[in-house]
């Protein structure tokens, strides 16, 4: 009787789920936003659009009303309109996983022998780069509105710029996870990012509101990431004091000036909270 040779079985090797092996997916989902980003022109093409017309047209029409003797009102919108362009790009990059989920791609990420954590992480730092990026050509135009190039403030503005884009992906995150149609996904950012950004003082400044105002502005996390852009900018202009408390008063907690790095720490702090939320959510809905 002739004996029969077993079919030999192909070895499998599963990567040891270690630190380096979870950043190392990380990177892979922040590459693949890159490659998607570099493909899609149209997409920076149209997200430039309305930042310059709040620069340019919006500050222009509204300059001979607010601008006083030192601050020309297109300087003033210069670091809200930096902050609204990042704003939209990043919240769009975070929802963007809706499109992921349709197309099956997401479930092809979730099943991988990688947390879940890498793969948000990778896709908040994929969309924040992404949301960066565009912002720079914005910073390009600052000497057009009065805003002198400064390489310490540029650096310093794309580090703030980064971190308030990778909070607001990661808030696009956590309300992608229980969407399932792109159709429904519009109206809900539209919903969210808008009052986000009317609320953050990125179009007016922060001087004399009315009560309510103030709490819903002191109340609302984007305000932590606008004036800290809006400060490194009035830094480099030579200002009054007085125009200084009028388009630059910073941020109050009942009367105590909220500093700096405060509100930095805060933004860092949203960030993460709002990342752990968005894993704790795709755990439970996938």
């Amino acid at each position: 009787m002739t004996a029969i040779n077993p079919t030999p079985v192909a070895a499998v090797r599963v990567p040891a789920a270690g630190l380096r092996h979870q950043v190392r997916a990380a990177a892979v989902v922040w590459q693949r936003e890159m490659i998607r980003f570099g493909r899609d022109r149209s997409r920076i093409v149209s997200s430039l659009v309305q930042p310059v017309l709040f620069l340019f047209v919006l500050g222009s029409g509204l300059a001979s009303l607010v601008s006083s003797g030192d601050v020309d009102f297109r300087t003033f919108l210069f670091p809200g309109v930096l902050a609204t362009s990042v704003l939209f790009t990043a919240a769009f990059s975070g929802i963007s996983m809706v499109w992921d989920r349709e197309f099956g791609f997401l479930r092809e990420m979730l099943v991988a022998p990688v947390s879940t954590t890498a793969i948000l992480t990778g896709k908040c730092l994929g969309g924040a780069t992404v949301a960066t990026l565009q912002s720079l050509i914005i910073l390009a135009l600052a000497p057009l509105v009065g805003v002198p190039y400064n390489l310490v403030m540029m650096l310093k503005l794309v580090v703030l710029l980064f971190l308030m884009a990778f909070m607001i992906c990661a808030l696009g995150l956590f309300l992608s996870a229980r969407i399932k149609q792109v159709q429904s996904a519009m109206p809900l950012v539209q919903l969210t990012i808008t009052p986000l950004m009317f609320l953050s003082g990125s179009l007016f400044p922060l001087s004399n509101l009315p009560g309510w105002l103030h709490v819903a502005t002191t109340l609302n996390p984007m305000t932590y990431a606008v004036e800290p852009i809006r400060s490194t900018v009035f830094d480099h202009l030579e200002l009054s004091p007085a125009a200084r408390a009028t388009f630059d008063p910073g941020i109050t907690w009942a009367g105590w000036h909220v500093p700096v790095p405060l509100q930095v720490a805060i933004v860092v702090a949203a960030c993460l909270v709002l990342l752990g939320l968005a894993v704790a959510r795709f755990a439970r809905t996938e």
